[in-house]
C-alpha cells in the first residue's frame, strides 16, 4: 500500500486482521514517497515474490481518492 506512516499501515492490518508482516514496506529508509511508494517496493521486493502469488495494491491520494488492483505476479 501507498506507506504515507507505518501507523497507517498498522491500523488497515489491524481492521482487516491481516498480519502485518504481510504489508510490505520501506518507509525507514526512504520516507514518505506517495505514488512512488507502490513501484519502488515492487523494485525493491521483486525477488521475493514467486509466480502465482497474489498481490493486492493499493494507493491513497489528496482529497481522499484511492485506487486497488488486485493481481497475480507472472
Amino acid at each position: 500500500a501507498h506507506q504515507a506512516n507505518i501507523r497507517i499501515l498498522e491500523l488497515v492490518a489491524s481492521k482487516l486482521s491481516i498480519p502485518i508482516t504481510k504489508f510490505l514496506n520501506n518507509i525507514d529508509h526512504v520516507g514518505n514517497t506517495s505514488a512512488a511508494s507502490i513501484p519502488l517496493i515492487l523494485s525493491e521486493q521483486q525477488a521475493t515474490f514467486k509466480k502465482g502469488d497474489i498481490i493486492c495494491l493499493l494507493g491513497f491520494g489528496a482529497g481522499f481518492t484511492w485506487s486497488s488492483i488486485l493481481m497475480e505476479w507472472s
